[in-house]
């Protein structure tokens, strides 16, 4: 066996024999320290020990069996509560069902989409949707909601209801669920069953949910949990409706019995003292998060905070200065995604020649046996004062054969950008399929490779790293999201005095991903404001998907097979912008 190839098996073996299934970790954790907290709940001040989350989710399980619930059936979650989602997603597969997720920030157009493709035994959700559920009511195949109603004095306590829909809808009380005193159910699931179905942007149509399964979770956060202990206590603010909140952060901590410090969103005023109540090592800065930090005065005090574990996606180009700043000794960087999991990874020591988190608030393992697990792991360790390339996301996972394809799916050397493929060298390892989609399944698994979408080059200077140069097709990364074009494009066209649409993205004006434009051609004869158009883009679209720049155009320019060619509208308004 070559020692490539060698490599992999041992790496595959540790992480299948550290458990492929959540519920069973779950359950190891319950066993062994039932009082330890695993939930942190900073929004009400609830902590909820790993025997209180297996009881309560045990008993929502089997409440949702007795409404009904049949093995592999999705149930949807819609709410900004992160326990609620959190408790929800190990019932549904406690039930045997499979966690759905819901992008909060959906309403109309987008929600019914989602909502009829997934078709769920059920929603779980909370009184703040009831409007933008009401909205597409009459839309949604959907039957059954399961409520939560926040109690008096919570954070998210509301006067809506859903008394105006209550003849539309079978609603089962949240609360009903969890005084269940039924068994909880002993359904058995295996590494390749379907765990969830989490929808990602749909570049040139809707979006498509991914099939995750089991082992799925487990390989995507093996390569994170591999540099952190027990000790450690993970930070969490990104939602739940994500792979990185769910799955990177709340279900990683259970291969080790992790505390997760949990809140609802990302607040910049309050990040530090919600680290200070957590104690939080470990947690992810995305995008904008970072120059929102950096944007605060100065102060003598930065180091003094427990973070010594910062994962940075994408990384900046100033992250040094940033871990400097904060005393983050390691940053971590790489390539995550729905389909494929971590596909890269790279560490970076920031404080090569001492340590920038205060001694007394240190956890996890030290700075020795962190780079020692590195060196064992074939992590790729770099110097922070050192100039990385752009885009730089380390070596490739060794549980994935990794290639950078032409057009025609040739492989392409060092040096060229070509686009990102992998192939699984053991089962289970990326997603099943696209949800009900077999033609778009078969497009992106096309001669047995995974094709990305996304244009990246191995560094001829430094065979075996890579480095990401940009997004191919027509999605756009904004705020932590990932946005179609497409969507953009069909939102905006649906203004009745709109003919076409045409969505391109733009360097940020903050931090390092995306800015939204778009260019709108007019029913001949019509006229619209720009003030108009934003209004009804903020009455159709999420605050992320809305478009920073509006151009109106007389026409769209269009190749000879009519294909609208981005390309010059985006150089245009590149050298208006003075970024070209």
């Amino acid at each position: 066996m070559a020692p490539e190839a060698e490599f992999a098996q041992q790496v595959f073996e540790q992480m299948v024999e550290q458990g492929d299934l959540v519920l069973d970790k779950l359950d190891a954790c319950v066993q062994r320290h039932p009082d330890k907290t695993y939930l942190h709940y900073g929004e009400d001040g609830v902590r909820l020990s790993f025997a209180e989350v297996k009881a309560r989710s045990d008993r929502l399980a089997a409440g949702l069996v007795a409404m009904g619930l049949k093995p592999g059936e999705p149930v949807s979650v819609l709410t900004r509560n992160s326990l609620v989602s959190a408790l929800a997603m190990f019932a549904i597969w406690r039930a045997g069902g499979v966690f759905a997720p819901v992008n909060f920030n959906f309403r109309g157009q987008l929600l019914s989409y989602q909502l009829n493709d997934t078709a769920p035994f059920a929603l779980i959700t909370d009184p703040s949707f009831a409007p933008v559920l009401a909205e597409v009511a009459d839309k949604l195949k959907l039957q059954r909601l399961v409520v939560h109603t926040p109690k008096p004095g919570d954070h998210d306590d509301t006067e809506l209801s859903f008394d105006h829909v209550a003849q539309r809808f079978e609603i089962v009380p949240w609360e009903q669920l969890a005084q269940s005193d039924a068994a909880a159910p002993d359904i058995p699931r295996t590494p390749f069953d379907v765990a969830n179905i989490v929808y990602t942007s749909g570049t040139t149509g809707p979006s498509k949910g991914v099939l995750q399964p089991f082992r799925w979770m487990n390989h995507y956060s093996y390569p994170q949990r591999s540099l952190t202990s027990a000790d450690d206590i993970l930070y969490c603010d990104l939602p739940l409706y994500h792979v990185g909140g769910a799955f990177a952060l709340v279900t990683r901590a259970l291969w080790l019995g992790n505390t997760v410090g949990l809140w609802d969103k990302f607040s910049p005023t309050k990040f530090w003292e919600r680290i200070a109540e957590c104690g939080a090592s470990c947690a992810i800065l995305l995008d904008v998060m970072i120059p929102w930090l950096m944007s605060a005065a100065p102060r003598e005090s930065d180091r003094a905070n427990t973070l010594n574990k910062v994962h940075m996606q994408p990384l900046p180009a100033n992250h040094h200065e940033v871990a400097q700043r904060f005393g983050f000794d390691f940053v971590t960087c790489g390539f995550g995604q729905t389909e494929s999991g971590s596909g890269f990874a790279g560490v970076i020591d920031q404080f090569i020649d001492g340590q920038g988190t205060p001694p007394a608030l240190w956890r996890g393992m030290d700075k020795a046996a962190y780079r020692a697990n590195c060196q064992r792991a074939d992590r790729m360790l770099v110097d922070g004062r050192e100039t990385l390339p752009k885009g730089f996301m380390g070596r490739a996972n060794p549980l994935l054969e990794v290639a950078i394809l032409d057009e025609d799916d040739n492989r392409l050397p060092p040096g060229r950008v070509g686009q990102l493929a992998f192939r699984p060298r053991f089962p289970g390892l990326l997603l099943h399929a696209y949800f009900n989609k077999p033609e778009a399944t078969l497009k992106v698994l096309r001669n047995c490779w995974f094709h990305t979408g996304d244009a990246v080059k191995e560094l001829a200077e430094q065979p075996g790293v890579y480095a990401f140069v940009d997004r191919m097709g027509g999605f756009f990364r904004v705020r932590g999201e990932n946005v179609s074009s497409y969507e953009v494009e069909v939102l905006i066209s649906s203004h009745p005095k709109v003919r076409a649409t045409a969505a391109v993205p733009v360097p940020a004006k903050v931090g390092d991903e995306d800015d939204i434009a778009v260019f709108v051609q007019l029913i001949e004869g019509e006229l619209l404001s720009e003030g108009e158009l934003r209004a009804y883009a903020a009455d159709k679209m999420p605050k992320y998907m809305r478009p920073t720049h509006v151009r109106f155009v007389e026409a769209l320019p269009v190749t000879a097979t009519n294909k609208i060619e981005k390309y010059k509208l985006k150089k245009g308004l590149l050298e208006e912008l003075g970024l070209a």
